[in-house]
């Protein structure tokens, strides 16, 4: 084995681990804005070293569509999120009794007046 597939196997390796993760904490965590962290950040990491991975065994030329599938990822999963979290707040899906600081509920009551 070269360098070059050493380097493919740890990143694949590693990618797939931090999916398998967050997976984990999706079916492990309490509540809706841990499962929403554990959905995103480990998923979008795990992706990007997959997709990284996959990159090391292609030509530069091909490599570009993994390089833009990787930027729509980081730009729309933290978007999703936050629209996801917004929404099981407002549908009473949070319980509120659990959250340390409710800086939204803040928010909204300073925008209401």
């Amino acid at each position: 084995m070269t360098v070059r597939d050493w380097i493919c196997a740890v990143l694949l390796l590693s990618g797939a681990l931090f999916c398998l993760i967050g997976a984990y904490g999706v079916l492990r965590l309490p509540d809706v804005p841990s499962r929403l962290q554990a959905a995103t950040k480990p998923q979008t990491l795990g992706l990007l070293l997959i997709l990284a991975g996959t990159a090391v065994r292609l030509e530069p030329r091909y490599a570009v569509g993994l390089v833009l599938a990787g930027l729509f990822q980081v730009i729309t999963a933290p978007v999703l999120s936050q629209l996801f979290g917004r929404t099981a707040y407002h549908t009473g899906a949070i319980e509120k009794s659990t959250l340390v600081t409710d800086e939204l509920d803040e928010r909204l009551r300073a925008e209401r007046g």
